[in-house]
């Protein structure tokens, strides 16, 4: 996995920030999910490194990145905690603009960053999730009975912490992320084994603090940003089978509603995108990210953007 990449730690104002890099090109930027690491995008990120310069991280809490002390209302796990997080290490490395990527949690986090940060982000890949905002505003019974964890996972501590750690990871990861018909098909033995080793104490609290977040002071963030929207284009895809798209029908649809300028579609597949179709998510990602107007120019500014941030 992550051939030629280097691997590194970069300390932010609120965390250090494991990640690897590799490839040549365009800065873009891969953030994972719940209950996952960076490694999710292993099966891309070879290929990515082809035309980018890839930086996969593991958010703040997860893998092998530090988890600070959650604070006053969990604010240090806040989505805009998060995103500040990628920005800096973006820095760090000399990118003041770029790509971006985020599935999951990621996706969540990419969003804010979007909203907190318009003139870092250059376009946007959003997979498989729906604003935080409207998925708290628009809760069923369905959604509910397939999203459990969220539920869950903010009851007050450390009541999730303690039951998620009485298991063995390999029971509790196997349980998270094996979906009905497929179970543990779309990952592969070294991932899965990657997952498991980082689905330790330190992961158990920073995800609990992360979900107690989203549910409070997240949600009074995008409260009051509700009638924002994202200036830069963002390409949102979902998996077919997924509950994103099965609870609440016509995802794209609903982000057109929180962006500019709004394109995608499903892939035949689950929520672990990059995992279960990593093809179609390359071929998405090399139209998106590459994409040309009748006059040859990159979209939206972009071809400036990439000319100042590749010189």
């Amino acid at each position: 996995m992550f051939e030629n990449f280097k691997v590194m730690d970069i300390e932010t104002s609120g965390a250090v920030i494991h990640l690897r890099s590799g490839g040549k090109g365009p800065p873009l930027l891969l953030l994972h999910g719940n209950p996952l690491t960076h490694v999710s995008w292993h099966k891309i990120a070879n290929e990515l490194a082809k035309n980018f310069s890839v930086i996969a991280t593991d958010l703040r809490g997860y893998g092998d990145s530090s988890a600070p002390d959650p604070g006053e209302n969990n604010i240090n796990f806040s989505f805009r905690a998060m995103a500040q997080d990628q920005v800096e290490v973006m820095e760090t490395l000399g990118y003041n603009q770029f790509f971006a990527a985020g599935i999951d949690r990621g996706a969540r986090t990419l969003h804010r960053m979007c909203l907190d940060h318009p003139d870092r982000v250059i376009k946007a890949a959003i997979l498989d999730i729906l604003p935080n905002y409207y998925v708290w505003t628009h809760a069923s019974k369905e959604w509910a009975t397939k999203s459990w964890h969220w539920l869950f996972m903010i009851q007050p501590p450390d009541f999730p912490e303690k039951m998620m750690a009485s298991v063995p990871p390999e029971w509790f990861m196997e349980k998270k992320i094996s979906k009905p018909g497929i179970g543990l098909k779309p990952f592969t033995k070294d991932a899965f084994a990657e997952y498991v080793r980082c689905f330790n104490e330190k992961t158990i609290r920073a995800s609990c603090a992360d979900y107690r977040a989203c549910a409070t002071c997240d949600f009074e963030i995008d409260t009051a940003d509700k009638d924002k929207k994202v200036s830069c284009p963002i390409l949102v895809l979902w998996g077919a089978k997924s509950h994103t798209g099965r609870v609440h029908g016509d995802v794209l649809a609903v982000w057109k509603n929180y962006g500019v300028s709004v394109t995608g579609g499903p892939i035949n597949c689950g929520h672990y995108i990059t995992e279960e179709a990593p093809e179609e998510t390359y071929g998405w990602f090399m139209r998106f990210f590459t994409e040309l107007d009748s006059n040859g120019s990159r979209q939206n500014g972009a071809k400036k953007c990439l000319m100042d941030i590749c010189s």
